[in-house]
């Protein structure tokens, strides 16, 4: 079933959580070149202010620019990474809040059906072994009534040879056979 999601925060709280701690980790891990550089250029600009104190004017404005751009280019990618996991974490949250919606629908008595995922969500292999579960259960349940038939046949031929006073105790356990296939068909 190939359809496609508009809501891009399925589960805010673990979307944004997520997208918070990778921005942050970025962050924290690339404060190491600003500092790098700026080192660098504050050494250059004392050695050139020693030896030509006519260029250190240009030098520190090149390199106040130059720390300009460095923040504007890390708040830049920390915006992209963090726009990038909030759409890794949609393919994650959505297959599981639709899951979440299919266990729904199956605890409020709804038939169960096949579950899908979109293509290219995560957990492609969850939906697979939920629907060979459910088709293992269906098998299961039809052998058991199939079983239950038989039952159910057996105790109306034996009603036949029962004293009176027993056969309103089968005819109990016979109608509780009937209610249980009525409410698995």
């Amino acid at each position: 079933m190939a359809y496609k999601r508009s809501i891009l925060l399925i589960n805010p709280k673990f979307q944004l959580k997520i997208s918070a701690l990778v921005c942050f980790l970025a962050i924290a891990s690339s404060l190491i070149y600003p500092w790098t550089i700026s080192d660098l250029l504050s050494s250059f600009s004392a050695f050139i202010q020693a030896n030509h104190p006519e260029a250190a004017k240009t030098i520190l404005k090149k390199e106040e620019n130059l720390m300009s751009v460095l923040l504007l280019w890390q708040i830049g990618s920390n915006g992209f990474i963090f726009l990038y996991f909030i759409y890794v974490t949609h393919k994650i949250a959505g297959p599981m809040h639709k899951l979440q919606l299919y266990l729904e629908n199956i605890k409020n008595g709804n038939p169960i059906s096949k579950l899908y995922f979109r293509n290219g969500d995560s957990f492609q292999e969850v939906a697979d072994s939920i629907n060979d579960a459910f088709d293992t259960l269906e098998e299961q349940r039809k052998q058991d009534f199939m079983y239950l038939s038989e039952v159910n046949s057996y105790l109306k031929n034996l009603e036949v040879v029962l004293p009176e006073d027993k056969k309103v105790v089968l005819q109990e356990i016979t109608n509780k056979l009937n209610d249980i296939q009525k409410r698995f068909d």
